[in-house]
Formats: C-alpha cells, structure tokens, sequence
C-alpha cells in the first residue's frame, strides 16, 4: 500500500526519466530519427520561409567559400611559374653578341652562380611576338630593339631574398649591365598580396559566421513563440527540457544543410559562368590553365560548417527562450 502510494506521488517527470532510461540503443536512434523527419517535415509545410532562412545561410557561406576558391586558383596560376628565384640582366645595346658571350662564360666562373643562358635580340624578338600576339607588328621594325640579355640562376647556397640581392647588385656595377632585374620579385609580391586576401577572408568568414548564427537563432525564436502553447501542455505532461529542444536542434541542423547545398550550388554556377572567359583569356597566353571548382575536402568543410552553425544558432535560441516558458 505504501509502495503504491509513493508511486503515485512521483512526478511525471520522473517516470519520463525512467522510461528514457530504459530505452534500447535502436528505440533511441528511432526516436531521434522520427524527431529529425518531424522537423524536415515542418521545415516543408513552411517552405517559403524556410527556403528564404536557408538562401541567407547560403549566401553567407558561398561568399568565403567563392572568394577561398578564388584564391585557390590564384595561387595555382601563380605556381605554374618557375618559383626558382633567377636574375635577368639585360646588356647595353652597344654590347655585341660575341662580348656578351666571353662575359656568360666569366659569370659561369662565379660561386654564387648555377647556371647563365645567353638569350640573343633575334630569340629575344622571337619569343616576345609568339607570347604578346604582336608578331606582324614586330616583323615591321626596321631594327631589333632588344638588347642581350643573361637569364642568370643563382647556386643552391645563394637562392635567399638577401644572397640574391647582392648578386643583383655585383650585376648591376657591370660596365656592360644596363639594367639587373629580379624575376622573382612579381611572384613574391604576388604571394604577399595572397596571403592579406586569405586572412582577410578570415575575418570575413567570422562575421558571416556571426550572421549566421544571428539568422538561424531568431528564425528558432520565432518558432519557439509559435509554438509555445504546445510546450506548455508539453511541460505539463512531463516532458524534459531535453525532449522539447530536439525538434528545434533538428531544425537547425536542416537549415544548415540546405544553406550548405544552395551554397554549394551558388559557387558551382558562378564559376561555371566563369570558365568560358578564363579559358579564352588563358588561350590568349598560350596557357591550359583551367579554374578549379569546389573539391571534395573544401565541400566537406562547408557542408560541416552549416551543420555546426545551424545547430550552435538553434542551441542557443533554445537555451535562452525555452527555459522561459513554463505552465503557470
């Protein structure tokens, strides 16, 4: 008798623990899923809205993930070249073929150099035509412009930024040396300007981040107050905290995936806008470079990201509005 009446004074709550307690692992997963198709379901019945919350989650994460893509394919191009650092010192045009020769074979000699190719004005011209496009025009000049010029690669103890400065500056108090210049230079400022682009798109990442959270915790807001007179008779029930915050955690969970697709399908077609006239351009150079779209790992990435915003933005709308709900 004692033993049914204590029974009968336990709360509801109590037997929902109990009951959650000896759930198998496959009623469990079930559930969870059952919630999850729930919330899909609701996300459906609502799709304007949904569809809108989802394109705003999107468009904040194509922006980092386009401009992150981007500079893949700067950084791409930019190492296509030859990332060795080399010296192109370009003779005085008084300086004949023949005494440009007897000074490669003297630059030959010293330590802090590999390797000198002599490139004459006739090759010179040759190759200028064949990468700038001008070749008829060139043909119509009554001399050859261009000067000798030595390609010089440093040795493999004098490649630093410092070593390779002072070999430019023994080039440059050459008598036969018009102008001693760096190939490498471009490339390396190049890089610099990449890698201010990349922490950039840092910073911006983390404010769209921010934006994200923003948008997913106050669409679940909303949805809290919609529903609120169906979690107070829920409450009243017995129901956990735990038990009611599942749906809107599923909630934005979903909204992160969709906004990681429509993302997905935004950076896929703005690059597909974008391949015909790189491709064109690239030809113009002679070059087979080709945009890179969005691989499997950096898809992975923003699909993940979604996920853990939507679900970050809806645990916090949860734990801050639905603790303040309760059956008076």
């Amino acid at each position: 008798m004692n033993h049914a009446r204590s029974n009968r004074r336990r709360s509801p709550h109590h037997w929902s623990k109990s009951l959650r307690r000896r759930l198998s692992p496959r009623t469990w997963l079930l559930r969870h899923a059952q919630v999850a198709f729930d919330s899909l379901g609701r996300l459906y019945r609502n799709w304007v809205s949904s569809l809108m919350t989802a394109a705003v989650i999107g468009i904040a994460l194509a922006m980092p993930a386009g401009m992150y893509l981007l500079l893949d394919n700067l950084d791409r191009l930019s190492g296509s070249w030859d990332g060795q650092a080399s010296l192109s010192v370009f003779l005085k045009t008084g300086v004949a073929e023949e005494a440009a020769a007897t000074l490669a074979n003297k630059v030959r000699g010293w330590p802090e150099v590999a390797a000198v190719t002599l490139v004459t004005p006739v090759e010179a011209l040759e190759e200028f035509g064949q990468h700038s496009g001008f070749a008829d025009v060139l043909g119509a000049l009554d001399e050859n412009p261009l000067p000798v010029v030595l390609l010089v690669t440093p040795g493999p103890g004098h490649s630093d930024p410092a070593a390779v400065g002072t070999l430019q500056e023994k080039f440059r108090a050459l008598p036969e040396t018009e102008l001693a210049q760096l190939d490498l230079q471009w490339v390396q400022r190049l890089a610099a300007m990449l890698d201010i682009a990349r922490r950039s798109v840092v910073v911006i990442s983390a404010l769209l981040a921010l934006a994200v959270l923003l948008v997913v915790g106050n669409t679940i807001r909303l949805e809290i107050q919609n529903r609120r007179e169906e979690i107070v008779v829920t409450k009243l029930i017995g129901a956990t905290n735990s038990f009611i915050r599942r749906p809107f955690l599923y909630s934005g969970i979903w909204y992160g995936v969709l906004g990681a697709g429509l993302s997905w399908l935004m950076v896929e077609t703005s690059f597909w806008l974008l391949t015909g006239p790189v491709q064109h351009l690239t030809g113009l150079y002679q070059s087979n470079f080709a945009l890179q779209t969005l691989p499997l790992q950096l898809l992975s990435m923003l699909l993940g990201s979604g996920i853990a915003l939507g679900l970050l933005g809806s645990w916090m709308a949860v734990g801050r509005h639905l603790s303040a709900i309760e059956p008076s």
